[in-house]
């Protein structure tokens, strides 16, 4: 279903503390960089028009939240939310997540919201998102990308599971909901194989919804009004058991 059409922010409401740009972001990705403090950073992958991240950062006010959506009036529309709201604990980017969270990039396809992993070079030192630095990372109803030949364009594809779970602290969260199965239980198996230390999906329950926009996201409030399932799963990092400290006795064989 395509998206609909949005109305252009008010050009009186300041944007600029609630809207980054791929080039304007410091080097490194943090709550201390984005916020100047050392709230729990969460990060929204696709945040479409914004209802999660309004609702959550005022839930959460102890948390910070990182929006980025790679479709720049939708991003704008999701600042515009949180500037009329004031929300100091929570702003978007316009911009594509993948090169935040892969260990290689260059600053030229970065900037044009693009990334190719044939063409990307090594860089030195460690990714923008830390390994173990992030408290969560939440997909909601992401754009399934039906033709097989586009997968790989996928948020949850092989690359960004490895990497979303790379940034998450032991004990952080991967979130993800869809109303499509077969994404849903391909995505399952591929965490699986390729994030063991995610755990077991732990199913998240449905809520009812006490007035019209009380809904995780639109994508939600849509498919629930016209009867669609809604697949949604938690994972919580843990320790990866296959890792074997120094000085412990090994399992493996010769």
């Amino acid at each position: 279903m395509p998206r609909a059409s949005l109305r252009r922010p008010n050009p009186n409401l300041d944007l600029t503390p609630f809207l980054k740009e791929p080039e304007s972001l410091p080097e490194i990705i943090s709550s201390q960089t984005l916020f100047g403090n050392d709230k729990p950073l969460e990060i929204e992958v696709g945040s479409g028009k914004g209802l999660f991240i309004q609702t959550e950062s005022a839930r959460r006010p102890e948390h910070n939240y990182f929006g980025i959506e790679i479709a720049r009036k939708y991003a704008a529309h999701c600042a515009a939310r949180l500037a009329r709201r004031e929300r100091t604990n929570a702003m978007m980017l316009a911009g594509d997540a993948t090169p935040l969270f892969a260990p290689f990039q260059t600053a030229s396809n970065f900037q044009n919201n693009s990334f190719d992993e044939a063409t990307a070079t090594p860089i030195d030192g460690p990714p923008r998102i830390a390994s173990g630095s992030l408290e969560a990372v939440h997909v909601y109803f992401p754009d399934p990308w039906w033709k097989k030949r586009h997968r790989k364009r996928r948020v949850l594809s092989e690359a960004n599971i490895r990497q979303f779970s790379h940034a998450l602290k032991v004990g952080g969260r991967l979130h993800f909901w869809t109303d499509v199965l077969d994404y849903f239980e391909l995505t399952i198996e591929l965490i699986a194989e390729l994030a063991p230390e995610l755990g077991v999906p732990l199913p998240e329950t449905q809520r009812d919804s006490e007035h019209d926009l009380d809904y995780h996201t639109h994508f939600e409030r849509r498919s629930r009004k016209f009867g669609i399932p809604v697949y949604r799963v938690c994972y919580r990092k843990r320790l990866d058991s296959r890792v074997v400290p120094v000085g412990a006795p090994s399992h493996a064989s010769v």
